[in-house]
């Protein structure tokens, strides 16, 4: 019995959110568009592990030792003990006396495979929402005969080897004798019938690959590394089956002016020392459009000022969005005329006195005297 744990990279004793992340993150590494189509089967595997795990009585029954992937599987645990293998082993030899024998022809319309892709949005989208474009490279329906794999539209003939079984018997010698076995028709390749005039496009497929665009609607509030389902989006199966699923990774591409903190988010605004002193307001640009930002006299350097609303929305709380905290960096001057220097020293003799430059090591306890120098103490300091 495959290690279903092993294949995820994951304990035993994972949660759900943890084998959902670690299935995640492995269906992108054996993807057969990312990694290449040699990495199907493997590909196939980890899809077979997640079905398991991300179930509750699935992954209980296979704590257990069944295998619910396992045809031949059973609550009691036989599947397991090897009594479906010998099931197998029989049908084979004996052609249907033990077991069941052939199951008949494999259709030549089969489902087809999920795919995967990934897709960048801005940070506008993600706070907002929208409709973006991702371009897949998958198998699609062939154009030329809609699915049928036939040139000129007929359809499948009996093919006149195994009668339609899908399988033909014979005879071989074993240490046991004369046995009688069966295997797939080569001429119909199991399929029980065959296609006259194959499409020269599909070459009897039914489905040809294709590269395409595929409108995603991207919800408000997506947090980077999402995940979107695109129901029947996916690749086209044989024989122009029901088409999978399209699974898009979701990617927020840094901005320059706005960070985002959960659904809060940060900008940085520079204001002169004026400003700051005697407060002010002034306007700056955000996803809403213009806005005012009231900066309160005696701003001090790190101070932030909230405008409530206008955040990346709430996906779980409809209508609501979080806050943009506007982080407010006061601009000190470098340079001062004669003048300037005389009004900056006299206003700091009236406003600074006592405040002196305290160590690290003597900073007064909390609750005692403050050695926090004053603003303009600092501002002399960087001037002199």
């Amino acid at each position: 019995m495959a290690d279903y744990y092993e294949v995820l990279g994951v304990e035993r004793t994972a949660s759900e959110e943890e084998i959902k992340k670690a299935y995640r993150k492995m269906s992108r590494k054996y993807h057969p568009d990312i990694a290449g189509p040699e990495f199907e089967d493997k590909f196939k595997e980890v899809n077979n592990a997640y079905e398991v795990l991300r179930d509750p009585d699935k992954r209980r029954m296979y704590d257990s030792g069944v295998d619910p992937n396992d045809p031949n599987a059973s609550a009691s645990g036989f599947g397991q003990a090897g009594f479906g293998d010998m099931g197998d082993v029989f049908s084979t030899f004996f052609g249907g006396a033990f077991g069941g024998g052939a199951q008949g022809p494999t259709p030549r319309t089969q489902p087809g495979r999920d795919a995967l892709a990934s897709m960048s949005i801005d940070l506008k989208t993600a706070v907002f929402g929208g409709t973006e474009q991702v371009r897949i490279t998958t198998f699609g329906l062939c154009p030329d005969c809609s699915g049928t794999g036939s040139a000129d539209g007929s359809k499948p003939t009996t093919c006149p080897d195994c009668h339609g079984s899908g399988f033909r018997q014979k005879v071989v010698r074993t240490m046991l004798g004369q046995m009688m076995t069966s295997a797939p028709c080569e001429r119909c390749e199991g399929h029980g019938d065959i296609i006259s005039k194959p499409c020269p496009s599909c070459m009897g497929h039914g489905r040809v690959r294709v590269t395409r665009n595929v409108g995603v609607k991207v919800p408000a509030g997506i947090r980077d590394e999402s995940r979107i389902r695109l129901a029947n989006q996916g690749e086209v199966g044989e024989g122009g089956g029901a088409a999978g699923d399209l699974y898009v990774d979701i990617r927020i591409k840094a901005n320059k002016e706005f960070t985002r903190d959960g659904d809060d988010l940060h900008c940085w605004v520079r204001v002169p020392m004026s400003w700051a002193v005697l407060g002010h307001d002034l306007e700056i640009e955000t996803f809403d459009g213009p806005q005012t930002v009231s900066v309160p006299a005696g701003c001090q350097p790190e101070d932030t000022v909230t405008l409530k609303g206008l955040g990346v929305a709430r996906m779980r709380e409809q209508g609501e969005r979080g806050d943009l905290v506007a982080h407010i960096a006061v601009e000190i001057p470098t340079k001062l005329s004669d003048e300037e220097r005389d009004l900056i020293e006299r206003f700091a003799s009236s406003h600074d006195n006592g405040a002196t430059h305290v160590a690290q090591s003597s900073r007064p306890a909390a609750g005692g005297a403050s050695g926090k120098k004053g603003f303009f103490s600092k501002l002399k300091d960087a001037l002199s």
